[in-house]
């Protein structure tokens, strides 16, 4: 049996149907099953994943788990995983942990990663950099006036498609030799955000327009429905990248045999969300 935290998220998803493909039991947490829209054949379980009475009903006879952390939940979990005797951890962590300019985004990613460590249980880090899907905040601007409003149109990053997390997750819950291994995470090509933008306008069919803002302006914006000390990290951070190439990793195309999705295509699989 394989537990599946954070099951109806961009990359829960994926790891719950590739997992169901390969033959394996999946349960899936969520706070609201009726709603979770999960595949047949999927265990979803009810479960507030601080409440030490959920986690045991979760982890109960599960011997693999993919463990999306959440601040204040993590050692829980693990105390509650070490009792059940859960044989392998696979965290969802962050290639932040590894830039001194990411701030609390990269320390607490840290703190993560040390709690798995110091729980005792065997397990797997998976360090992914910036997700495509987090370009799915354009979308209101495109649809109306095709503008895109972001800073730092000359930040490189190497964005992952989820479907990609989600398929080295899978590949290190069903495959031997990964415990103690940490893996970093990225897609196939270094993208600025201005790029990104012409991609997706190119796949769209439209001419989108990108709207530098100044990191002044971001954080305004940002600071509505973000924490500041999160929001400085993350202006920080992207704003070290400006006139650099990010780093490619080759861990996608080793681990699963296949070659990344691209920035392109991402875009036409999530066409609909902009149009």
């Amino acid at each position: 049996m394989i537990l599946v935290t954070g099951a109806t998220g961009n990359v829960g998803r994926h790891v719950v149907n590739l997992l169901l493909q390969a033959g394996e039991q999946v349960r899936a947490t969520s706070r609201n099953p009726e709603r979770a829209g999960l595949p047949e054949g999927v265990e979803v379980i009810r479960a507030d994943m601080s409440l030490p009475e959920d986690l045991h009903a979760a982890l109960q006879g599960a011997d693999r788990a993919f463990l999306l952390p959440a601040a204040g939940q993590v050692r829980g979990f693990l105390d509650v995983a070490v009792k059940a005797g859960l044989g392998h951890v696979v965290l969802l962590s962050a290639l932040a942990v590894t830039m001194k300019q990411a701030g609390v985004l990269g320390s607490a990613h840290a703190e993560y990663e040390q709690a798995v460590t110091e729980s005792g249980l065997p397990w797997t880090f998976l360090r992914p950099g910036a997700f495509m899907a987090n370009d799915l905040r354009w979308a209101p601007g495109i649809k109306n006036g095709g503008v895109v409003r972001a800073p730092f149109g000359e930040a490189a990053t190497a964005p992952i498609d989820e479907r990609d997390i989600a398929a080295v997750a899978a590949r290190t819950l069903l495959d031997d030799g990964h415990a103690g291994k940490t893996y970093a995470l990225t897609g196939p090509e270094s993208l600025t955000t201005a790029e990104r933008v012409r991609i997706l306008g190119e796949v769209l069919g439209r001419d989108l327009r990108f709207e530098e803002l100044s990191p002044e302006q971001a954080r305004e914006q940002l600071i509505a429905q973000t924490p500041a000390v999160v929001v400085d990290s993350m202006l920080t951070l992207f704003g070290s990248f400006v006139g650099k190439t990010a780093e490619v990793s080759p861990a996608v195309r080793e681990l699963t045999g296949g070659a990344p999705h691209t920035y392109a295509d991402w875009a036409a699989q999530n066409a609909t969300v902009f149009r």
